[in-house]
C-alpha cells in the first residue's frame, strides 16, 4: 500500500470474492479481514487463497475507532481499492477493483486516497 498521510491509527483491510459484499465485506462469511497498525501496514499478505476473482478495500482508520469517519457523506479518513479505480460518487463497483488469483503470488499495490 502507498500514500498513508500518517502512521496514526490502524489500517483495516477487507478481501472478498463477493460483489454483493464489496466494499465493506459486511455479512460475508468468506471474506478475509485484517486490521494492522498503520506503522506496520506497508505490506499485507493473505496466504492460501483459492483461485478466484477478488477485490480489496481498505480504510486508514487514523483515530482507531474501527470505522470510516465521514463529513457530509465524504470520507474524512483515507481509503483505497485494488486496481486503484477512479473514485467518482461513492465507492467503485467490484468489477473495477477485481483481480484474479490462481496458482501463484499476486501483488496488488493499493494507493490510499484522502478527500478531506
Amino acid at each position: 500500500m502507498a500514500g498513508l498521510r500518517s502512521t496514526k491509527g490502524n489500517v483495516m483491510v477487507c478481501l472478498t470474492t463477493a460483489p454483493d459484499h464489496f466494499p465493506d465485506c459486511q455479512d460475508d462469511p468468506a471474506a478475509r479481514k485484517a486490521t494492522v497498525r498503520a506503522t506496520t501496514a506497508a505490506t499485507m499478505r493473505f496466504d492460501w487463497l483459492p483461485s478466484a476473482d477478488y477485490a480489496v478495500a481498505l480504510v486508514h482508520d487514523e483515530n482507531g475507532n474501527g470505522k470510516l469517519d465521514t463529513f457530509v457523506g465524504m470520507p474524512r479518513e483515507g481509503f483505497g481499492f485494488s486496481r486503484n479505480p477512479a473514485i467518482r460518487f461513492g465507492p467503485p463497483r467490484f468489477a473495477s477493483a477485481r483481480f484474479a488469483v490462481g496458482g501463484g503470488v499476486v501483488a496488488e499495490q493499493v494507493k490510499v486516497k484522502y478527500l478531506l
